[in-house]
């Protein structure tokens, strides 16, 4: 076995700069200097005795093989803190730090209630929260910048593990005076697609509604405008069409001060399942079964 072998240091620079793209931000990703981290990655590379970053004045580019390397170094990286993750699984559970991501249709409305529970039950926990994107968060969980995530399903977020928390039953959201009457509940064909207003694309909550729909037409004629569930509110509010909103929004005050009518949608499939996500094969596993279990019943109580 060599005796020189690159050290984790090395190994988080180069995947930090890989991750930026800039010598400067990666520096600070890493906490320090800019000199610091280019002398590092020159060490590594003279240790390895092939270049992995062509530098100039304004591109940094990866080597081919250097790209390779930075994938390795980030599965390296990956299973170095589960070294760590493993040992605390085995002391208290639920302490330390932990880093959780949440998908934008999931955080405003359902962390207000959650977060006293966990902070009650496990004080010792360090929860830092990170809002993206499914897609975003996804990627984060597998790159090793989150231990979990709380997103919607059905979702492909790689070979993960997940515990359901509830099923979120999808509503449809008219504004005053365009609700039907007559039924409560809204069958998707009574859907005007000239007048729905979806999420923007990297939003998951738009293909759940889409599938829930089941109508094909509609990913094609829909408006999809929003930016997130608050702006799609707004746009409604003022006439400019209608869309699905989830409960919890609903149950968290969304249509607060608006004069929105929201009915459950009749469909085979109204819902979206909110669940927590890991890395298969995490150490942690135990630990974030117990936290998704906190959270479906902070959710029925």
């Amino acid at each position: 076995m060599s005796t020189y072998l690159p050290t984790l240091k090395q190994l988080q620079y180069l995947v930090a700069l890989r991750d930026h793209g800039h010598f400067g931000r990666a520096a600070e990703a890493c906490f320090v200097t800019q000199s610091t981290l280019s002398a590092g990655l020159r060490e590594l590379e003279s240790l390895i005795g092939i270049t992995l970053v062509e530098r100039t004045r304004r591109v940094v580019r990866f080597t081919p093989l250097g790209l390779r390397i930075a994938d390795k170094a980030q599965r390296v990286l990956r299973e170095a803190e589960e070294l760590s993750d493993l040992a605390r699984a085995a002391g208290k559970p639920l302490s330390g730090e932990l880093r959780m991501g949440v998908i934008p249709t999931i955080a405003p409305f359902l962390l207000p209630r959650i977060l006293p529970r966990i902070r009650a039950e496990w004080p010792d926990l360090k929860l830092y929260l990170r809002e993206e994107t499914t897609s975003a968060a996804c990627d984060s969980l597998h790159r090793g910048h989150v231990d979990c995530v709380l997103l919607a399903l059905p979702y492909h977020c790689g070979d993960i593990e997940h515990e359901d928390l509830f099923d979120d039953r999808l509503f449809v959201a008219f504004p005053a005076g365009e609700a039907p009457t007559g039924s409560n509940a809204i069958e998707a064909d009574a859907i005007d697609e000239r007048r729905l207003l979806l999420l923007e694309d990297g939003h998951c909550l738009k293909d759940h509604a889409l599938a829930a729909c089941n109508r094909p037409e509609l990913r094609a004629e829909a408006a999809m405008l929003g930016t997130s569930l608050h702006t799609l509110v707004q746009m409604v509010d003022n006439g400019l069409g209608v869309t699905l909103l989830p409960e919890m929004a609903i149950k968290a005050g969304i249509l607060d001060n608006t004069d929105i009518i929201a009915r459950p949608l009749d469909a085979d499939h109204p819902a979206r399942r909110i669940a927590i996500v890991w890395r298969k094969g995490s150490p942690r596993e135990k630990e974030f079964r117990m936290l998704a279990h906190a959270l479906a019943k902070s959710h029925v109580d």
